[in-house]
């Protein structure tokens, strides 16, 4: 199964680009990921963090 795409990949003309896109979008999805962690306001982290606990009458079907 393996050598089928690899001999599939082999044919086309500049394949070996794409996992190195691959790569870098990831990488800088992470980095900004890592970013927004370190910069977010403790604040709103809490606030984030306390949504699921939080008792409403929307989630509350029982009356």
């Amino acid at each position: 199964m393996l050598r089928f795409i690899k001999g599939n990949l082999e044919n086309i003309d500049g394949v070996a680009i794409y996992p190195l896109i691959s790569l870098l979008v990831f990488f800088v999805f992470f980095v900004v990921l890592f970013w927004w962690v370190l910069t977010a306001k403790k604040s709103h982290i809490e606030e984030v963090s306390n949504i699921p606990l939080e008792n409403n009458d929307l989630n509350n079907t029982s009356s």
